[in-house]
This record gives C-alpha cells, sequence and structure tokens, in this order.
C-alpha cells in the first residue's frame, strides 16, 4: 500500500466518532449532510469498508456484485424505514459490523450470489436506521443520494485496500484489522441491548 493511500485510510478513520454512525442530521439537511453522514460514525464507515475489503478478497465477479447488492439492499431498507417507521435497527448494524469482519478474518469465501445474499441482508438495517433517523424537514432524496454516494465510496475505499493487499503480511494484516473490527462491533451490540 503506498503512503497516499494509508494517509487516505488513516485520515477517513480519524474522521469518525467512536460509537454510532446514525446520529441525527439538522433539520433541513440534504445532499451534503448526507454525503458526510457515513463518516459521522465508527460503525457504519467500518461496516462499509469491510464490505469493500471483503469483495476484494472475494474477486472476480464479486468486487461489483457484494458492493451494488449492499447499495440496492440498504436502498430498499431506507424506502422500509421511510415508509413505516419503527425503532431503528442499531443493534443490527453493529451486528453487521461483526458479521462482516469475520468474512474477511476467517476468509469466507461463499459463492459471488450468496455473498451478495449475506450483504444485502445485512445492509437492509444500515438504510433502516437511516430513513427511521430522518428528520422531517430534511430532502428525503437528497440526503439519500448523499449518503449512497458516499457508502459507495467508502466500498471503494475498501476494495482499494483490499486489491492492494496483495503480499500475504498485507492480507494478515487486513484480516487481523478486520477481526479487531469484527470484536468491536460485538462489543457495540452488546452495549446496545
Amino acid at each position: 500500500m503506498t503512503f497516499r493511500r494509508v494517509a487516505l485510510l488513516v485520515a477517513v478513520l480519524a474522521s469518525a466518532t467512536p460509537a454510532s454512525a446514525h446520529v441525527l442530521p439538522e433539520p433541513g439537511a440534504g445532499f451534503a449532510e448526507g454525503l458526510a453522514h457515513p463518516f459521522s460514525g465508527l460503525d457504519h464507515l467500518l461496516a462499509m469498508l469491510i464490505v469493500g475489503a471483503w469483495a476484494a478478497q472475494l474477486g472476480g465477479r464479486a468486487m461489483l456484485w457484494v458492493p451494488a447488492a449492499f447499495l440496492g439492499s440498504m436502498c430498499l431498507g431506507g424506502l422500509v424505514g421511510y415508509a413505516w417507521p419503527g425503532p431503528a435497527h442499531e443493534i443490527a448494524v453493529a451486528a453487521s459490523v461483526a458479521l462482516l469482519g469475520a468474512f474477511v478474518a476467517f476468509a469466507f469465501r461463499p459463492g459471488v450470489a450468496l455473498a451478495a445474499v449475506l450483504v444485502g441482508l445485512l445492509a437492509v438495517a444500515h438504510g433502516h436506521a437511516h430513513a427511521v433517523e430522518l428528520p422531517a424537514a430534511a430532502s428525503p432524496l437528497g440526503f439519500s443520494a448523499g449518503f449512497v454516494l458516499a457508502t459507495a465510496t467508502l466500498h471503494g475505499v475498501g476494495l482499494e485496500m483490499g486489491r492492494f493487499a496483495r503480499s500475504r503480511a498485507a492480507w494478515l494484516w487486513l484480516r487481523g484489522a478486520c477481526a479487531g473490527a469484527s470484536l468491536l462491533g460485538v462489543a457495540l451490540a452488546v452495549a446496545r441491548w
């Protein structure tokens, strides 16, 4: 990994706050607030990076279909949450970090279709949480477009982390980092219980 990529990764991780990815945006929030939203909490940030890293670890068609399945299912979860608000699924969001981190840490290699279904199921909770916490005065379309673009960008950063971790030592480092993220996800889920 080049110095620039490591610096970008450190900057992205340093911009996150430690507990919840779903800090309520200000009333009137739009595209810019939606774009910033996925960077506002460690759980969402880690989940998005790990989706990209897992897709890179799986390789081939998974590098397109796994992130695409996440984005599509997140949008579906957002529509459901916007139409039928209920409690935000913060425990499920934290649990997604635990599961995704474990997938990379243990080099879980299902077929592309199963990997897409798994991330899709996890993505519904992320989308629902975003929609439930969207303020009434916000522009739902602008805010949603912003957080979808930011999520896709984080998937891309995760993909690049995985693609450039070509050596055995780099993959071991990435798998270890994902194992740590998995443990953090478990701790967050237990704390939110």
